[in-house]
């Protein structure tokens, strides 16, 4: 293993948990120990949150918004503390970093980014304070005067994955903040590293108390959360399994909520794409996070005459990714985030083999790896549509190379399923790659990769989600409207 980074991670309160602007001591001894993906070792001990621990930090959040000055600033106001934000996770790029890589087996050298994004969408955000029309002139039928006012949701549960759970936390709590809202942050037992790093983060600015809260929860804790009254709204990032059960219950409190699940993402390479060029694009993205991204392209539909070529280019391509320590700068795919996730991604490599699908690249644990929950990058070819390894989730380094008659069969092929998370089109012709991205059901489409960009939005169809995140769109789930109709103008609506 390669010791070019420290492994140390530097958290000043693990064992306890930040609840109304304090380092609380948890309600009993549990305990939660984080293993390192690259090595399989206890790099982290955090407190692991029982009831009584999410009793009192829905209290602090309560009385941070219906008691406390936080709702009741100015915009402006609350965007000189996501200022101040932004500032401190700079000073804490090499720990977020770090954190992300251990936590979740993500390369290095993309994690050396993440503070960089955090920073972005603290700044965005601020920006937002100045820009958008909290407030609205309007005019009531019967011609008396009028305000459209937003205002904040009020308390917000904030669930956060393990893949990437620094990004998807601030996706989260930036808008929530700048819109008024206080937060409890659930963190992942998994990757818990960036939450209590932004915990200090609040601390240190002076961030008034109870408006941002931490806890570490398993999923039976994590349920009280969501099910308790006293939490308005609830942002769930994580499985589609899980996301149905937070939105029934939230639906059975008319609880507001927003949902971030998953993705089973279709590329199409049409006719007049070079197959050779494609598959480098593919063999670039794959590795990405170990293939641990909801949108990750996961089905690529290709003409029948040209599946055998393209699954030899692919493989090849696939061959030469260099997978090993994440920590390590040539490597190019880390491991897995944690065992249960390999062992899950190698029971769905039996099933496509076992289903009948060919095994064209890959399939095993990388032989020169005797610690670190690493898997080959794999290819199976002439998959069925209906197979379960084109139907299911695998969130792991596997692609399924699937054949299409033609352009309206792989259409049909790519909306074909329970997702539409993501998509792309690999054409030479924009104009076909819009009318075909037109076509597809999907919140996201590319042009010749995957493309995402949370400066605009981020989100889903059907069983993908439920609302979006980043860019302005990601801001109006934090938000609630109010009409106000007036027999005399006030000075707001003149």
């Amino acid at each position: 293993m390669s010791d070019a980074v420290s492994r140390h991670l530097p958290l000043r309160n693990p064992r306890r948990f930040f609840i109304g602007g304090e380092w609380v001591v948890p309600s009993s001894d549990a305990v939660v120990d984080v293993i390192d993906s690259g090595t399989e070792e206890v790099f982290l001990t955090v407190a692991e949150a029982q009831e009584a621990d999410v009793e009192r930090a829905v209290a602090a959040a309560r009385q941070a918004f219906d008691a406390g000055p936080w709702p009741r600033m100015s915009p402006q106001e609350r965007a000189v503390y996501l200022n101040r934000i932004a500032d401190a996770l700079a000073a804490r790029a090499d720990a977020l970093a770090d954190s992300w890589t251990q936590e979740s087996g993500v390369l290095r050298s993309m994690s050396a980014h993440t503070a960089k994004g955090l920073i972005g969408n603290f700044r965005y955000y601020a920006g937002l304070a100045d820009t958008y029309a909290w407030e609205e002139k309007r005019t009531s039928q019967t011609g008396q005067p009028a305000l459209l006012v937003r205002e904040a949701v009020g308390v917000v549960a904030a669930i956060v994955p393990w893949n990437a759970p620094a990004q998807l936390m601030v996706q989260k709590v930036a808008p929530a903040l700048i819109a008024g809202c206080a937060v409890i942050i659930k963190a992942s037992p998994e990757a818990p590293a960036s939450p209590y790093i932004l915990a200090e983060v609040c601390e240190e600015i002076g961030l008034p108390a109870g408006v941002v809260n931490v806890l570490t929860a398993d999923r039976a804790v994590s349920e009280l959360l969501v099910r308790h009254p006293g939490v308005d709204k609830v942002s769930f990032t994580g499985s589609t399994a899980a996301g149905r059960k937070i939105g029934a219950i939230c639906g059975e409190r008319v609880a507001r909520f927003t949902l971030e699940l998953g993705g089973k993402s279709p590329a199409l390479i049409l006719d007049d794409y070079d197959l050779g060029k494609a598959a480098q694009i593919l063999a670039r993205t794959t590795p990405t996070m170990t293939g641990q991204v909801c949108a990750s392209l996961t089905r690529i539909i290709v003409s029948e005459k040209r599946q055998d070529e393209f699954v030899d280019a692919l493989s090849a391509a696939f061959g030469q990714i260099r997978v090993g320590d994440p920590f390590d700068p040539a490597s190019q795919m880390g491991p897995l985030a944690i065992e249960r996730q390999r062992d899950r991604v190698e029971n769905y490599i039996a099933i496509g083999k076992a289903e009948g699908a060919r095994l064209a690249c890959g399939g095993g644990r990388p032989s020169h790896l005797n610690r670190g929950f690493y898997i080959e990058p794999t290819v199976f070819a002439g998959v069925d549509n209906n197979s379960t390894i084109a139907r299911e989730e695998i969130f792991g380094p596997v692609l399924s190379v699937i054949p299409a008659r033609d352009e309206e069969q792989a259409i049909a092929i790519a909306n074909d399923s329970n997702f539409g998370l993501n998509a792309s089109v690999f054409t030479n012709d924009a104009e076909r790659a819009y009318a075909v991205g037109r076509r597809l059901r999907s919140g996201t489409v590319g042009h010749n990769g995957m493309k995402l960009d949370f400066s605009i939005a981020f989100g889903g169809f059907k069983q993908s989600g439920i609302g979006r995140e980043g860019g302005l769109e990601g801001l109006l789930p934090y938000l609630e409207s109010k009409t106000m109709i007036f027999e005399n103008a006030p000075l707001a609506a003149q």
